[in-house]
């Protein structure tokens, strides 16, 4: 196998599919828990049509609130906060990819 040409996946995935919002993740998430959106929004401990908006795009969400959303759903908290923080970059009209690193 020629490892020389190899292309990451996540470029070949967002080539076909475009830039993954934080409302298309969080719903991708509640899809794949099989969650209602009642019982997401009373997970996040917002209302129904607040998770609707959110899903839609028509509602951002702070990196603030996005911390709390992964904390509420037991899910890494850097995960959510790029997504919302790659929808900001979007709107501003910059291209790039934002990326999380620890420090020490």
């Amino acid at each position: 196998m020629n490892t020389k040409n190899r292309v990451p996946a996540k470029k070949v995935i967002r080539k076909r599919t475009g830039h993954i919002s934080f409302g298309e993740m969080l719903h991708s998430f509640r899809q794949a828990q099989e969650l209602t959106q009642v019982e997401m929004a009373e997970k996040l401990s917002i209302s129904k049509q607040d998770l609707c908006n959110i899903e839609k795009g028509r509602k951002t969400v702070s990196v603030e609130r996005a911390v709390l959303f992964a904390k509420a759903l037991k899910m890494p908290a850097k995960i959510f906060a790029k997504y919302v923080l790659q929808d900001q970059l979007q709107k501003a009209g910059l291209k790039g990819e934002v990326e999380i690193t620890s420090v020490a």
